[in-house]
């Protein structure tokens, strides 16, 4: 999981919201410790505490005193709505302004989404290696 050139409390914090959003924890459920993602990554627990802390500010997990880390109620909507913003300033915005360029309009481009999406849902499956 660990990135090269990438900040590794910024990983802990978007490795764990990953996991709000697939479902994989739920609202009010425990969150890791900052010792068992230090565990886990092979880091110091400074750097994974600085992640938590980051999900804390923004109200995404919170501290049940003698008990651990929780996620918050609400946290799956609110870091889609923030994700979704970041998809947008990170990929819709050049993707628009690439399409006027080319005189594409919106139904030009949800066109070619269309397309694009249906040849890879119908393209067969990669296998990997065992």
């Amino acid at each position: 999981m660990i990135e090269e050139g990438r900040a590794l409390f910024l990983q802990i914090a978007e490795s764990i919201e990953d996991q709000i959003v697939d479902g994989s924890l739920a609202e009010e459920s425990q969150a890791p410790s900052t010792n068992e993602l230090a565990a886990f990554y092979r880091i110091n627990p400074a750097t994974a505490a600085k992640g938590v802390s980051m999900l804390v500010e923004k109200g995404v997990l919170y501290k049940r005193r003698g008990i651990g880390m929780f996620v918050a109620p609400g946290s799956r909507d609110r870091v889609l709505e923030t994700r979704r913003g970041v998809f947008s300033d990170r990929y819709l915005e050049p993707l628009l302004a690439e399409a006027r360029r080319l005189g594409l309009g919106p139904d030009d481009l949800v066109a070619l989404i269309r397309e694009r999406a249906d040849r890879t849902e119908s393209a067969p499956a990669e296998r990997s290696a065992p």
